[in-house]
């Protein structure tokens, strides 16, 4: 007879399930606002200018671009963790999918509706992975990272990130518009919210008289 799972491993088994819902979820929000067309995220404006100049997809750009941003945690001296590679990785796959297989809406309203869907998923499913607690996005240890070098306060650094990164990807053709500013100003309530419900516990510790006894 089988035993059954150890309350570690159940929750090691919610929060690896977490991450990778959380990050197929974003996927499938971020691809709704790339079809929508009224302004794509801050970063996928880079990577939507990459495209046009370059070729490749704008799943496989997000890839490439995470990596390297990855690659600058080094002199930072972030560490990453199974969130953060799997983040560069299954995102940008599970966006090309995403955005092959969604139409792109020719009516406003439904355009309207793709983008603001895609931003209340993207925050539900920022809050998830984030929430799994097993290692943050590549850009967002990118920010830590720079913010715990120069002393620089969060907003500081997050917002002269955005803006650097927003500034090249519309200089090379991304698609910046009404959807890139109204992502950039609800992405962070949608997250305060969700994060609360969607982060996992840590694990109790049970007390030293349930402890087993030590064999020595």
């Amino acid at each position: 007879m089988p035993r059954p799972a150890s309350a570690a491993t159940r929750h090691l088994t919610r929060r690896v399930v977490q991450l990778y819902a959380g990050l197929v979820v974003f996927a499938f929000g971020e691809a709704l606002i790339v079809r929508a067309a009224l302004g794509v995220i801050p970063w996928d404006v880079l990577h939507q200018g990459l495209v046009r100049q370059f070729g490749l997809t704008i799943g496989q750009w997000s890839i490439i671009v995470g990596a390297l941003v990855l690659l600058a945690w080094i002199p930072l001296r972030e560490r990453p963790g199974l969130g953060t590679v799997s983040n560069v990785l299954v995102i940008g796959a599970a966006l090309d999918l995403f955005v092959a297989l969604l139409a792109a809406p020719d009516a406003m309203w439904l355009r309207v509706l793709y983008l603001v869907l895609g931003i209340v998923i993207n925050g539900v499913a920022t809050a998830a992975y984030i929430g799994a607690r097993l290692g943050p996005g590549p850009r967002d240890g990118l920010m830590t990272g720079l913010v715990r070098r120069t002393g620089g306060s969060v907003r500081v650094v997050r917002t002269a990130i955005e803006v650097a990164v927003v500034g090249i990807g519309w200089l090379l053709g991304g698609n910046l518009g009404l959807g890139t500013v109204l992502f950039a100003l609800a992405i962070g309530p949608v997250v305060h919210v969700a994060l609360p419900l969607l982060t996992v516990p840590e694990l109790p510790v049970p007390p030293e008289d349930e402890l087993p006894d030590s064999p020595l």
